[in-house]
Order: structure tokens, then C-alpha cells, then sequence
């Protein structure tokens, strides 16, 4: 019996194109030829005005608080429900996050807690779009606002998500994206930082370029200590043919998880999955299912029954402030996050599932769920 995983890229005909074609010409003159097609592709696709590819998610946010001039004494609010890589550069440049509890509804930041969180050394909210739900992007705007913050959006597990006719990662300060193999798309390892704010680009590509100067006649001359998280010209190749795919991507991981919610929901009663409100389009990078209270001691048998027939499943991010990375700050009030992380799972969804393979893996969680 073949491996369910729960994630892989789709690689086609005109990757292997393009990746071919940059490791043949993209050399010389024509060394950022790709990575310049695909900041400006990428941008039009968000329809926003300014893109900047990175080697990674976390460096693109690294950079962008870099931008800000978020550092010492200054303080972030995300939600505690995130993986490490949303909080970590906020240590990166010497702030502190502040960690506040998720909604219920959408797993993302809560915009009650957050107002009640913030302080005169709060700078900026990141809203992480969990699994492909949007955050609650209308308060948040307005929190940011009425407290002179900025507001970043990460979409790594969002691409494709779009919030009132607006794709997500277009609404915001900032943004970053993941390019990792797990994503929607994928450059191997690679990330995007997106902005309607040229003098934010601007900053963004001076750090991003060792902290030498646009303009700068001296050579080998930085202004100041800057990073290197650049993208190469085969990475970013093969975006720019995922990129010409995006909507097809994007419709396949939305068709695995309605296949899911159709069969799983009316069978396990109280049970929930990604949601969707009005005006907003979910693109649904991980399909989650979290069980009902009255289930939630039987998750852990659920992953070890798809685990004996060879699938792939992932739990729900564990909160933040229980790693030993928050350890050294205060506890933090997040029983929403910590109610998710014990009853919620992730379901394979890599683009080539087969219909009778994703059988295979609603069968194994019903069967668990039964015993």
C-alpha cells in the first residue's frame, strides 16, 4: 500500500522548462532575469505595486521589521497559535512578542485581545492566516490605525486566499510569503515580501542587498550591516512557472478539501473544518479538522490509526508560550490556542491525491473515531 503524505509540490512540464532554461542562460547579464519576471509577476498577481523575492518566509519578515525599524524596547503582538518561524525574527532585531489568543472560528488573532494588548511600545500586529483562513483583516485595519501600528500580514499558508475581492497579502503595512516544498507553490525554499509602500521596498532592498546603497558609485561600500537573503535565478524560475499555474493550484487544493468536509463533517457531528465567511475565498493550503470536546481524547488514536496504514497527518500548532523560546517571557491567556492544538489535525492534500487514496484517509479517521 503506497505513503499518503500530507503534502508534496506538483511539478510540471514548464518548471522543468524554465528551471533548465535559467541553468543554461541565467547566467551573466541575465542572472536576475528570472528573479526580476517573477517580483513583477508576483506582484500583479496580489495587485500591489511592489515585490521583493527572498530565500525564505522568515527572512523576508526579518527584513521587513528591519524596514520598520522595529527593534529594542518595541513590542509585536501575533497570535499563539503559530509556528516559531512568525515570532522568530521579532527576536531577530531585539523586540519582544507579545502573544494573544486566537477566535475560535477562524484559529487566527483575536482582535479583542489584541487591542487589550497593546501598550505604548507596541509597534506592530502580525496576523498570520492560518492554514489559509483569513484573519479578521477589517478590526485589525482599524486597531492599526487608531494606535499608529503597522499591520503585516504573513499569508505563507495563505496564498491564494482572497478577503472582500482582495487577495490576501495585499491589505496590509506589509506582507511575506513561503515558498517552501509544503506551500500552495513552490521555489524549493524561497519567500516574497509584498508592499504598496515604495520607501519600504526600498529600505527592504538596500538590507537585503549586504546594506550597500542604491546609487553607491564606491564598490563593495556598505552603508550599514545589512542580511543576504536573496533568491536565486533557478528558484526563482520554477516560481515563475508555479506562478502561471496558481489558479490551478490553488482550485485542486479547494476541490481535496471539499471532498473532505462533504463526507467528514456530517459524519462526525459537532465537528469542524477551515472556514469560509462571506466575502472571503479560503484556498485551503491544510485542510484541519478538529473534532468535537466530546472527541477530543480520541485525536491522538485517530493519528496513530492513519499512521498504521501509512498516512501523513500533522497536529495543530502547539501555542507558542508553552516552547522553551517564550520561556524566559509571561505566560501568556490563550485557552482558544490550547483547546485548537489538542483536537485539531491537519489532512494530507498534495495536488496529485488520488480519489481513492483520500478515501483511504477518511476511512482511517472514521474508523478511529468508531473504536
Amino acid at each position: 500500500m503506497s505513503k499518503i503524505h500530507y503534502t508534496k509540490p506538483n511539478i510540471g512540464e514548464r518548471e522543468v522548462e524554465y528551471v533548465l532554461d535559467a541553468v543554461r542562460n541565467g547566467w551573466g547579464e541575465r542572472c536576475y532575469d528570472y528573479i526580476n519576471r517573477f517580483e513583477r509577476e508576483f506582484a500583479a498577481y496580489l495587485g500591489v505595486p511592489y515585490a521583493h523575492a527572498t530565500s525564505s518566509c522568515t527572512g523576508a519578515l526579518h527584513l521587513g521589521l528591519r524596514a520598520l525599524d522595529i527593534g529594542p524596547g518595541d513590542e509585536v503582538i501575533l497570535a499563539a497559535s503559530n509556528w516559531i518561524a512568525s515570532a522568530a525574527p521579532v527576536f531577530y532585531v531585539g523586540a519582544t512578542p507579545v502573544l494573544v489568543d486566537v477566535l475560535t472560528e477562524s484559529w487566527c488573532l483575536d482582535p479583542v485581545a489584541v487591542e487589550r494588548a497593546i501598550t505604548p511600545r507596541t509597534r506592530a500586529i502580525i496576523a498570520v492566516h492560518l492554514y489559509g483562513n483569513l484573519a479578521a483583516l477589517d478590526q485589525l485595519q482599524v486597531l492599526a490605525k487608531r494606535y499608529d501600528l503597522a499591520l503585516i500580514e504573513d499569508a505563507a499558508e495563505a496564498l491564494g486566499s482572497e478577503w472582500q475581492g482582495r487577495k490576501a497579502g495585499s491589505c496590509s503595512t506589509f506582507s511575506v510569503f513561503s515558498f517552501h516544498g509544503t506551500k500552495v507553490m513552490t521555489t524549493g525554499e524561497g519567500g516574497m515580501l509584498a508592499t504598496h509602500d515604495e520607501q519600504l521596498l526600498k529600505r527592504v532592498q538596500q538590507l537585503n542587498n549586504h546594506g550597500r546603497a542604491a546609487g553607491e558609485l564606491r564598490q563593495f561600500w556598505p552603508s550599514e550591516l545589512g542580511y543576504k537573503y536573496k533568491i536565486s535565478n533557478l528558484q526563482a524560475a520554477l516560481g515563475c512557472a508555479q506562478l502561471e499555474r496558481i489558479d490551478e493550484l490553488v482550485a485542486r487544493k479547494r476541490e481535496i478539501f471539499q471532498r473532505y468536509a462533504t463526507q467528514l463533517l456530517p459524519e462526525i457531528p459537532g465537528a469542524r473544518m477551515n472556514p469560509e465567511p462571506a466575502g472571503c475565498r479560503n484556498s485551503y493550503w491544510m485542510p484541519t479538522l478538529v473534532l468535537p470536546l466530546a472527541l477530543a481524547g480520541r485525536r491522538d488514536a485517530v493519528l496513530e490509526q492513519m499512521a498504521r496504514r501509512g498516512i501523513d497527518a500533522r497536529i495543530f500548532f502547539q501555542p507558542l508560550g508553552d516552547t522553551p523560546v517564550f520561556a524566559s517571557l509571561p505566560p501568556t491567556q490563550a485557552a482558544h490556542a490550547h483547546d485548537l492544538a489538542r483536537r485539531a489535525f491537519n489532512l494530507p492534500s498534495y495536488h496529485e491525491l488520488l480519489v481513492d487514496e483520500q478515501q483511504r484517509v477518511i476511512d482511517a479517521i472514521l474508523l478511529a473515531l468508531q473504536a
